[in-house]
């Protein structure tokens, strides 16, 4: 199950660059449906209540392009629970990451 997340009350940092998605023998995975890399973007979400750090992936024939500290919207950011060999846990995916206008990456590309 996928679920759709509002993320509307929510201001999204790039804490670390785009990096490739790997499995365990450091080969770049890809969406299965497509072939498309995928990539991962952590995130520093913050809301009223605090701040989390989370991994999203992207599937996209090329990395992301945001700059650590840039604050981003990520794209029909979803959250999809996980369970395998007793463990469980939540992925995060998205359509895209966007560089919100006025952010870190916005004002230097300007100068």
């Amino acid at each position: 199950m996928r679920l759709v997340i509002d993320t509307s009350q929510v201001t999204f940092t790039v804490g670390r660059e785009a990096q490739p998605k790997t499995d365990q023998n450091g080969i770049q995975r890809v969406e299965r449906s497509t072939n498309v890399p995928m990539w991962t973007v952590q995130l520093v979400a913050m809301d009223g209540s605090g701040a989390e750090v989370i991994g999203v992936t992207v599937a996209a024939p090329q990395a992301p392009k945001v700059s650590t500290g840039t604050v981003v919207t990520p794209v029909e950011l979803q959250a999809i629970p996980w369970a395998q060999n007793g463990r469980n846990g939540v992925a995060f995916r998205a359509v895209d990451i966007k560089a919100v206008s006025g952010s870190k990456t916005s004002a230097n590309s300007a100068s």
